[in-house]
């Protein structure tokens, strides 16, 4: 999923939240007094911070930076822009980059890496992510590119995630019919046959997004791939060292089948997949009766919801975690997401600083009590997120063995962003899975 719909997942999210009030109430005020955080006195130093966030959410990361400028005396200057990406690497070309800049993909931070216009953070704090961070790990690696001379060095900081391995149903039609929240693959599957033994369809799915059609596929094949094989594997398919036309690649495309290409599965049959817009497939989970009983998306689909969200805060809908297969339980707990890297592009003490500001819980405590924030940090007081469902989320995050970013938008965009895309579009409307796994790996040879 790319840029424009990961923005559109942290506005989203904003209608499950209570507003910036709960930072209002003034609980985590004294922790931010000066000097209490440890960081030092910056007085009369100014740190600059470049990012995506814009309106609404640079507010809610303002109240954030607040907090580092009342503790440490340094002034700080956040610039957002919806052309982000555009901007920061002219200006870190130009040899003008701010201190920090806010990646919403790590392929573009690992590329200024590579020319040599990031500052490698201080070790230590790889170390504590490792520590510190559900999957910890996982978004220490993340974070970790090749510089100019080919050395891996740890460059960006993990904050700010959005968790997509979700599936979304409505309580009362499952309590209604007796069906109770699977806990394994095994179970979903077993779930899904019931449903169709009742009478009902258990899954509303659908991929159209205009130019961006097939999307949502490649959503449904990375969180299987995280459940079918390795991470390691996963990482490799990524780039390309694992083939798509492999068979690891073509078992997830084969569970995802399964469920896409199955008429008895899909409410409208599996011909309507490809043309059903991906926002308005959700909404047969409201119907009377219900089209289907699950839908499985990202945590910003409550915005396409009837209510546009309000039948989550009103316990209309609810979410469970997308579940791994029992077979494999190496695997553990994975979870597929996306989120925001902060990597310095320009040092100064004070900018060091900051890195550390963000290690502490009160820097994720004041943004989860305003709201359109997970944190996978396992040291935060999980009572500050704003509502009960963005709680769930944050332990879910927290909780998971594995994490990952979504492959897609890891991929060169001729890939990730095109054949990826178009030929899971073809792979819902019939089309084999050898043939779908051998085009899209012909795109990629084409690329090399």
């Amino acid at each position: 999923m790319k840029t424009s719909l990961k923005l559109l997942s942290t506005a989203s999210v904003l209608t499950l939240g209570t507003g910036i009030a709960a930072f209002a109430d003034g609980h985590a005020d004294a922790r931010c007094a000066a000097g209490e955080l440890g960081l030092g006195d910056f007085a009369g130093q100014t740190v600059t911070i470049a990012g995506p966030w814009e309106g609404t959410d640079e507010e809610l990361v303002n109240n954030v930076i607040d907090c580092f400028e009342t503790s440490t005396g340094a002034t700080v200057e956040y610039a957002g822009s919806g052309e982000f990406e555009q901007l920061i690497v002219t200006d870190v070309r130009a040899g003008s980059a701010p201190n920090i800049a806010v990646f919403p993909q790590p392929g573009l931070a690992a590329d200024l890496a590579a020319e040599g216009g990031l500052v490698p953070l201080k070790q230590d704090i790889a170390g504590w992510m490792a520590e510190n961070y559900g999957a910890g790990q996982s978004w220490a690696d993340l974070g970790t590119y090749a510089d100019e001379n080919g050395q891996e060095q740890f460059y960006a900081f993990a904050y700010k995630a959005d968790v997509k391995s979700l599936v979304w149903y409505k309580p009362e039609t499952f309590e209604d019919a007796g069906y109770e929240v699977p806990e394994t693959m095994e179970e979903l599957i077993a779930l899904s046959d019931q449903i169709v033994a009742d009478g009902g369809t258990p899954w509303c799915l659908g991929i159209e997004s205009g130019g961006a059609t097939g999307w949502t596929a490649t959503d449904w094949m990375e969180d299987i791939m995280l459940r079918t094989t390795s991470p390691e594997n996963y990482d490799k398919w990524v780039t390309n060292d694992l083939a798509f036309n492999s068979d690891e690649v073509k078992a997830a495309m084969d569970v995802f089948g399964s469920i896409a290409k199955n008429d008895a599965y899909v409410a409208g049959g599996a011909d309507s997949v490809a043309s059903t817009f991906f926002g308005d497939s959700p909404k047969g989970l409201f119907t009377t009766p219900p089209q289907c009983f699950m839908h499985r998306q990202a945590s910003f689909i409550p915005a396409f919801f009837p209510d546009k969200g309000e039948e989550v805060s009103e316990g209309e809908a609810d979410f469970f975690y997308f579940p791994p297969f029992a077979s494999n339980p190496d695997l553990g707990k994975p979870v597929l997401g996306g989120g925001t890297l902060w990597a310095m592009t320009n040092e100064s003490d004070a900018t060091h600083a900051f890195f550390e500001f963000l290690k502490q819980p009160v820097a994720h405590e004041i943004w989860m009590a305003q709201t359109g924030f997970l944190t996978p940090h396992k040291g935060v007081d999980t009572s500050a997120y704003a509502n009960d469902s963005l709680r769930k989320m944050g332990e879910i995050l927290a909780g998971a063995d594995t994490f990952r970013f979504d492959a897609s938008d890891l991929m060169p965009g001729a890939i990730g962003a095109g054949a990826f895309w178009t030929e899971m579009t073809a792979f819902t409307q019939g089309q084999d899975t050898a043939t779908t796994a051998d085009n899209i790996q012909s795109a990629w040879d084409a690329i090399k």
